[in-house]
C-alpha cells in the first residue's frame, strides 16, 4: 500500500456517509434490494476508514464482520456492533444478483422492512467509527 493511503481514511469515511444517504433515497423511492446493498457498504467503508485510521492498514475484502474482526487486534468492537455487520454481510450479494436466488429478482424479494433494518444496521456501525475515530 502507498503509505499516503493511509491518511485518506476520512474520504472512506465521507463516502461511507454518502451511501448511507444514497440507501435512504433508494428506501424511500422504493428500492429495497438496492437500499440494503447501499447501507451494506456504508458500512464497509466506514470500517475500512476505521482500519486505516486506527490500525493503520487498508483491507480489500467486502465482509463487514471480517474488517471488524481484523479491527478487534487493535479495538474492542461490542457485539451489538457484530451483529449488526452480520446482518449487513448478508445483504452483499443476494441484494443485486439473481443467480443468488433459486428463481425471480432481487428487487422482488426485498421489502421495506429489510431496508428499514439494514439502514438502522448501518447507522449503529457508523455511529460506533464515528466514536472511535473522533
Amino acid at each position: 500500500m502507498i503509505v499516503g493511503a493511509l491518511s485518506r481514511y476520512k474520504d472512506w469515511l465521507k463516502e461511507a456517509e454518502d451511501d448511507l444517504g444514497s440507501a435512504k433515497c433508494l428506501l424511500e423511492g422504493g428500492h429495497y434490494s438496492k437500499s440494503c446493498f447501499h447501507s451494506h457498504q456504508a458500512a464497509e467503508k466506514a470500517v475500512k476508514a476505521l482500519l486505516i485510521r486506527c490500525c493503520g492498514r487498508y483491507e480489500e475484502m467486502h465482509s463487514v464482520v471480517g474488517l471488524f474482526k481484523l479491527a478487534t487486534e487493535s479495538l474492542e468492537v461490542p457485539q451489538a456492533v457484530f451483529e449488526a455487520a452480520n446482518r449487513l454481510d448478508r445483504h452483499y450479494i443476494p441484494s443485486r444478483y439473481p443467480n443468488a436466488w433459486p428463481s425471480g429478482a432481487p428487487h422482488e424479494r426485498y421489502s421495506k422492512r429489510d431496508a428499514e433494518e439494514a439502514m438502522e444496521d448501518a447507522r449503529t456501525i457508523l455511529a460506533f467509527v464515528k466514536e472511535k475515530i473522533g
